[in-house]
């Protein structure tokens, strides 16, 4: 068989499956991005709009970093940062400026800015994991977690969802007949994006401390939305000191482009040193980093988004078990099981031709047989519009 060939059958065996993907561009009202406090479709104006917001010095305009050169007369100074990775001519102040602030919003000694969050996780993890060490890691992590866990090729164990004594008898276990040397770890995250349920994490800590295991935890979806000054479940639970690392991302709540670990000099350190998906990738812009720098303040002080954004998630749970649909969770994001792949799709479509942006969700996203639909609630949602929704999603799970 050709490659050619290969490829078309594969492709052609998704198709049989109802699994075949092609991209899409956003149309209908949004329930489908990881937007949750609103600040993209707040951020979105025509380019007359931002032409006028920038002579009048809006606000939402970013500041240009501190120690660059004005881009008339360099513009890679505040564009680019020399196209290069952060080794070599890619850093630039600003993200000293940035990992400074992230620290500080944390409470942590140290962060280290990534380019996405899927490159920081399996960058963290294959790199502070050794093969030969031990990993408790939860069924359900995100693919990014499997992913750094198959470069580091350590002993694995894969506890059931959020299951404590699965966890502790998998640690129990490790705990007496570890190997000389080798070290332990527990990797889960604080808000699962395909069952939209939060992890115990005071009992994960415990049961860590108890049997000598560190604990990386990945905050992607809980990053802004958690805590008074929103900085995630971590934090908003005084677990900081306890965990080993956390993982955030911008591209989510946050509305900007990266990623970042935030955790002990010590680590940032290593990371810098040893961690190939920073050492061999070209930085972000600088001009990004602005973009954080302006974004940080206003998430700090966006107390009253983030109990929208709950609010909203409550009302409508509520609206749809009024209406007799289960979803999975408990938060802002809500997935309706529907099984098999082809029901997915078709409740999928039918939302999307009466005006929502809501997409099926198919394995090997999710396990087999669990085919959904997944719906982000947002902070700007009006509550009349998630009624509506929950009206139009009873009607096309009965149909």
């Amino acid at each position: 068989m050709s490659l050619f060939s290969r490829w078309t059958e594969t492709l052609t065996g998704l198709k049989a499956q109802g699994r075949f993907r092609a991209l899409k561009p956003p149309r209908g009202l949004d329930f489908t991005s990881n937007d949750y406090l609103g600040y993209a479709t707040r951020g979105q104006r025509t380019e007359g709009q931002r032409t006028e917001n920038r002579s009048q010095g809006s606000e939402d305009t970013p500041a240009l970093p501190s120690g660059s050169l004005p881009s008339a007369l360099c513009p890679s100074a505040t564009l680019t940062s020399g196209l290069a990775s952060r080794l070599l001519r890619g850093h630039h102040p600003v993200w000293d400026e940035v990992e400074q602030a992230l620290a500080a919003w944390h409470g942590a000694e140290s962060v280290l800015v990534m380019n996405s969050g899927f490159t920081a996780n399996e960058g963290l993890i294959s790199t502070a994991v050794e093969p030969g060490d031990w990993v408790a890691t939860d069924e359900l992590n995100h693919a990014c977690i499997a992913e750094g866990l198959r470069v580091c090729r350590p002993r694995k164990f894969a506890f059931r969802h959020n299951d404590l004594a699965h966890l502790e008898e998998g640690l129990k276990a490790e705990a007496a007949k570890r190997p000389p040397g080798r070290e332990m770890f527990v990797v889960t995250e604080s808000l699962f994006s395909m069952d939209g349920d939060l992890s115990p994490l005071p009992e994960i800590v415990d049961l860590a401390e108890r049997y000598g295991a560190h604990v990386i935890v990945d905050e992607a979806h809980s990053t802004g939305c958690f805590g008074p000054a929103g900085s995630g479940v971590v934090d908003a639970l005084g677990l900081r000191s306890r965990v080993l690392a956390t993982v955030h991302t911008g591209g989510k709540a946050l509305g900007v482009t990266g990623a970042y670990v935030c955790g002990s000099n010590l680590l940032r350190d290593y990371l810098v040193n040893r961690c190939r998906h920073l050492i061999f990738t070209t930085a972000l812009p600088a001009v990004i980093g602005s973009w954080w720098l302006n974004m940080l303040p206003k998430v700090k002080a966006d107390d009253a988004g983030r109990q929208q954004l709950h609010t909203n998630s409550a009302r409508f749970r509520a609206a749809l078990t009024a209406r007799g649909v289960p979803a999975l969770g408990s938060t802002y994001v809500v997935p309706v099981v529907l099984g098999d792949d082809p029901r997915g799709v078709r409740v999928a479509t039918h939302l999307q031709e009466v005006g929502y942006d809501i997409r099926a969700i198919r394995p090997p996203s999710v396990p087999q047989g669990t085919a959904r639909v997944r719906i982000s609630v947002h902070a700007d949602h009006a509550p009349e519009l998630l009624d509506r929704l929950a009206d139009d999603i009873a009607e096309a799970v009965r149909e």
